[in-house]
């Protein structure tokens, strides 16, 4: 029997196994492709994700050494100037997704994980202590027994329609886009910033959401190859036997969105290149991410809009919230209610990325009454204190899990910490154990009992903070500021240790 079996081998079910394997559990992953995808559904990953790869040394895997943030940003086709924020949370990783997935498949590999492709979810059953799935595999059709069921297939989830979980929301179908693999010619790009050189727009910026009355216009030069994209808006009829895209089709969608002719070349090399025309977009969130045994991360548990790039910065947050609580509750030592709280921390954090890709929507949307919005959101944009909150909301940053305490970090994402050594916090958090980085050297005592689960960290602080207990996804679970916390702290240190490490080791 195994003990957990992922469905997807995406970049949220494979992140979920290296996240399970290192809390000591070795998942079995299901794919229905038998090979990778070369289709490129991302670009890039922004907000909390980034720092999240880096403290498990993804990033310098991927890019090198973690970057600054980025100075603007787009809401809703609309200027972020990120230069008034304090602190500025929004961190890109430009790497195309297929590299993202290539990376977690040669993660999950070192760790032991088995992927299995060219294998498909058709059918689920489960009682109180299994999951029994049904697979359609090359050797013809097999049954595994599981103690539990992850769904990272995607928005169309078989594991999902499989147990029964509703996925309620709403289709908007006016929208038509498309995307290809696209060159600008030379004497229309800006030499300057990067940006396309266009008659009655001037230059429009690289990766910029440009709108008009007509559209959506993007010009993204991506070292892998430029791309162009444009959203236009119809009458919602999906004409009959429509062909396949061209590259002539985003040339008219161009034209009729900036209202002029602009040339495109097509892109050099052998590919594979992007050509592609989506019509409509769903705005959906399942009912529950947890029935039983069988749970959901990433597409299958939320889909929305791509605008701002929040979807892998959503479900990759997912894997690394569920991993560390499911393998707690395979090993045993999970306390009562653990895995459940993650839908209460994860589900409130999707609804709000539904909400800001739903109000980016509704701001690139054709009309004048929808310009006079725009106008409007122009003049709040540039106040401190708006830009920061929307930063802090694409970003993720502003997340707070229940507190324990009154602590301002109790609940947050921990802080990029250096140690009075040098040592960054993400060089101590690539095992994806539980710390306790004790700056008093007074707490090691209150750790009796946990330390096969929770590591302790002495050091010097490194600001006001003194002590935190960190959990392996990030999120701090207590904090202190004091130089030798009292009864009442190390009591609240106790309680939040049994609350999400389960019950002392008797010494």
């Amino acid at each position: 029997m195994e003990d957990v079996v992922i469905a997807g081998a995406g970049p949220n079910g494979l992140m979920l196994a290296c996240e399970l394997a290192l809390a000591g559990v070795r998942p079995l992953v299901l794919e229905r492709l038998p090979e990778p995808t070369a289709e490129n559904r991302a670009n890039g990953l922004v907000g909390q994700v980034v720092r999240l790869l880096d403290r498990r040394g993804l990033h310098e895997r991927l890019a090198g050494p973690l970057g600054p943030p980025v100075p603007a940003f787009v809401f809703g086709a609309m200027r972020l100037d990120l230069t008034l924020t304090e602190p500025n949370p929004l961190t890109i990783l430009g790497v195309p997704q297929k590299r993202v997935e290539a990376m977690l498949t040669e993660r999950a590999a070192e760790l032991g994980v088995e992927i299995r492709r060219g294998h498909e979810l058709t059918g689920l059953t489960q009682d109180a202590d299994t999951v029994t799935v049904d697979v359609s595999g090359p050797d013809g059709p097999s049954r595994i027994t599981t103690r539990y069921l992850v769904g990272a297939d995607g928005g169309r989830s078989a594991t999902r329609k499989l147990a029964g979980i509703g996925f309620p929301g709403v289709t908007e179908d006016r929208t038509l886009s498309f995307s290809s693999h696209a060159r600008v010619p030379a004497e229309f790009v800006d030499a300057a910033s990067g940006g396309v050189r266009v008659p009655g727009h001037g230059v429009i910026p690289p990766f910029f959401h440009y709108r008009t009355e007509t559209g959506l216009f993007v010009h993204a030069p991506f070292p892998t190859g430029p791309l162009i994209s444009t959203v236009e808006w119809t009458d919602g009829e999906e004409a009959e036997d429509e062909p396949p895209m061209t590259f002539e089709d985003q040339v008219a969608s161009v034209h009729r969105v900036l209202g002029f002719a602009l040339p495109l070349d097509p892109p050099e090399g052998d590919g594979p290149h992007l050509l592609r025309r989506l019509r409509g977009r769903n705005t959906r969130l399942a009912d529950k991410y947890r029935d039983g045994r069988v749970l959901l991360v990433g597409d299958a548990a939320h889909i929305h809009s791509a605008i701002g790039g929040p979807g892998l910065n959503l479900g990759l947050q997912d894997a690394a919230a569920l991993g560390w609580k499911l393998a707690a509750a395979v090993r045993g030592w999970a306390p009562a209610g653990l895995l459940d709280t993650y839908e209460s921390e994860r589900r409130p954090v999707a609804e709000r990325v539904v909400m800001h890709t739903q109000a980016q929507s509704a701001l690139i949307s054709p009309g004048s009454n929808v310009t006079a919005l725009r106008e409007l959101f122009g003049e709040l944009l540039r106040l401190p204190g708006t830009v920061q909150h929307i930063a802090d909301l694409m970003s993720g940053a502003d997340v707070r899990y229940e507190p324990a305490t009154d602590h301002p970090l109790d609940g947050r994402w921990a802080p990029d910490l250096v140690l009075a050594d040098g040592t960054r916090l993400a060089e101590l958090t690539t095992t994806a154990r539980p710390l306790l980085l004790d700056f008093t050297g007074s707490l090691g005592e209150e750790l009796r009992g946990w330390t096969d689960r929770v590591d302790l960290v002495p050091g010097q602080a490194p600001g006001e903070v003194t002590a935190l207990l960190i959990r392996p996804d990030g999120y701090v679970a207590w904090a202190s500021s004091s130089p030798e916390p009292g009864d009442t702290e190390r009591k609240a240190l106790r309680a939040a240790l049994e609350r999400w490490f389960g019950s002392p080791v008797d010494m």
